[in-house]
């Protein structure tokens, strides 16, 4: 380590600000990625509700989905037969709901939503959207918490406690405000969305990602502690190569 420059003030103010334009950068691609894959799951909601409007095949059309899906793309597990009764029942939540509510509609125009689903819905994940859709009565109550959670930026857990405990009745009001604003780095929501399995699987990083992830992060927690022991130990690195003889060479 380069002493003089570790201990620069320049540096020190520099580094702050150019980590934090690296969280904001990966928070800024985690929402876009969550954002396609919610596109997505719009967009197979519709043909779902389609094709079982235009054909006799009922929910046999998706557990055929369902198969012929997860085998083209094993590592996706958004194209489960659950998943995709989520989807459908998600779809028809927004799409049926908003033709019932015009003043929201035109509350939403000026966030440019896509086909069906605002632009508000997409930036938290879809495990968050999964539990709002089957735990809210209609899409005032819906919309509120998915505007609180991006406010507070509300983990699953927090917002499955709100709903829980009905701040939605307690407040007594809806949705009258859109404001957006990108959850801070550092907040539980972003923590997950930059994590979320669904994500991972979509982009079939899963697995891989999630043990990089672990890995790294147990490295670095061994490396520091082996630092600070000072004098008396010799670091080769976070992976080092060893040789083991086997019980009858040694």
């Amino acid at each position: 380590m380069n002493l003089k420059i570790y201990n620069d003030n320049n540096y020190k103010i520099w580094i702050i600000g150019l980590k934090e334009k690296i969280r904001v950068t990966q928070i800024k691609a985690a929402l876009k990625v969550n954002t396609e894959l919610l596109n997505l799951y719009c967009q197979i909601g519709q043909d779902i509700v389609e094709k079982q409007q235009q054909s006799n095949w009922g929910d046999a059309l998706i557990d055929q989905l369902a198969m012929d899906l997860s085998s083209e793309f094993p590592e996706i597990k958004g194209f489960s037969r659950t998943n995709l009764f989520y989807i459908r029942r998600w779809f028809l939540f927004y799409n049926g709901q908003f033709e019932k509510v015009p003043q929201l509609v035109e509350q939403l125009q000026r966030l440019d939503p896509f086909q069906f689903v605002p632009q508000l819905v997409a930036q938290i994940p879809w495990g968050h959207n999964r539990e709002i859709i089957t735990k809210t009565a209609d899409i005032n109550e819906a919309l509120f918490y998915v505007q609180e959670t991006l406010r507070n930026n509300w983990s699953r857990s927090v917002l499955l406690a709100q709903i829980e405990t009905g701040l939605y009745q307690r407040k007594g009001k809806s949705i009258n405000n859109f404001e957006v604003t990108l959850p801070k780095s550092q907040a539980d929501l972003a923590r997950e969305t930059l994590k979320n399995p669904y994500n991972f699987d979509f982009l079939t990083l899963g697995r891989v990602a999630q043990e990089r992830d672990l890995e790294s992060a147990l490295t670095d927690q061994i490396t520091k502690f082996l630092l600070e022991l000072g004098q008396g130990f010799a670091y080769k690195g976070k992976l080092y190569h060893l040789n083991i003889a086997s019980a009858g060479q040694v």
